[in-house]
């Protein structure tokens, strides 16, 4: 077995993956509250080589192919002023929660709210934003305007219509991404944030620099093209001893 085109196959397989992540990070580059996925390389020992084919086993190189670790950053993004009551950024730490019509909660960064015909605060998914009651927040018909507090306490008028519900996780590595932003805590139980920095009038963009992955880009293409080289290479090598061998 020649160990080193398993390198080169395992590095494009590698290169591939990477490059799916730097694809998606671009195309969400936009959404609101959207955390990074990353990709780090591990070398997992797999044989040996022989450089000259005579090398008895245990006294050889070791060999390692490249593999792939997937993971998300969790940096917080840029908050910029959009001057709507209604759209929230959490400074530091934390995930507002969504319930969905299926009744499972979504936990996120985006806090771009509305309301929906019954008076009740949505998501920009339409879930239900969760009070820290863990019911909805409903406004009132008198059209008085909306106050939230920086710790997430609302007001609408002299009424208070409740608190939004800012949790953490002990790890979010754990974490399973479930579209626009969004995350599932499967056999995770969150831990309410006392003091939340709640910022009305804000959104927290995406944690991606489109420069950064468009350079990346650059970097997988080129590492590819150097790995299908050695690959062709070895396999003009096997080639031409297999038409000597006869």
């Amino acid at each position: 077995m020649n160990i080193g085109l398993y390198e080169s196959a395992s590095a494009l397989s590698a290169l591939e993956h990477w490059q799916d992540a730097v694809a998606q990070n671009i195309s969400s580059s936009q959404v609101t509250g959207y955390k990074k996925r990353t990709v780090e390389f591990a070398a997992t020992l797999m044989g040996e080589m022989s450089p000259n084919g005579k090398t008895r086993v245990g006294d050889g190189q070791p060999g390692s192919f490249p593999q792939a670790i997937y993971g998300i950053s969790y940096k917080q993004g840029e908050v910029s002023p959009t001057k709507r009551p209604l759209d929230l950024a959490l400074q530091g730490q934390g995930f507002f929660v969504i319930q969905s019509p299926d009744g499972s909660k979504v936990y996120t960064r985006d806090g771009a709210l509305s309301i929906r015909s019954d008076r009740t605060l949505i998501g920009a998914s339409g879930g239900v934003l969760l009070s820290d009651a863990n019911s909805p927040i409903q406004t009132l018909p008198n059209g008085n305007p909306i106050v939230i507090n920086h710790d997430g306490t609302i007001f609408q008028g002299d009424a208070r219509l409740g608190k939004v519900k800012v949790v953490k996780f002990d790890d979010n590595s754990r974490l399973i991404p479930a579209g626009s932003g969004g995350f599932l805590a499967p056999g995770q139980d969150p831990v309410t944030v006392d003091k939340p920095e709640v910022m009305q009038g804000y959104l927290e963009g995406a944690n991606v620099s489109p420069l950064r992955e468009m350079v990346d880009l650059v970097t997988i293409s080129r590492a590819y093209e150097a790995n299908q080289k050695l690959i062709q290479s070895r396999d003009g090598t096997f080639e031409k001893a297999l038409e000597k061998l006869g």
